[in-house]
């Protein structure tokens, strides 16, 4: 069940060992602040995404209704 498209399977052990290389190659300061940013970066894609979306849906709601108004 843990197989991702291009990593193929990936248990614990491997997690553990990126989790590792992670904290050596940044150090424990600077992980909060790296995933602060990665936080900060999927709430904007978030808020892009539903932006978008309420676009999609206020224009098929504009068309329906001219639509109606047509008939």
């Amino acid at each position: 069940m843990n197989t991702l498209l291009f990593i193929g399977n990936i248990g614990a052990p491997e997690m553990i060992f990126i989790a590792l290389a992670v904290l050596l190659l940044f150090g424990g300061k600077k992980i909060p602040e790296l995933m602060r940013g990665i936080g900060k970066g999927v709430k904007s894609f978030k808020e892009g995404v539903k932006g978008i979306e309420d676009d999609i849906s206020n224009s098929l709601e504009e068309d329906n209704s001219k639509r109606k108004s047509d008939e």
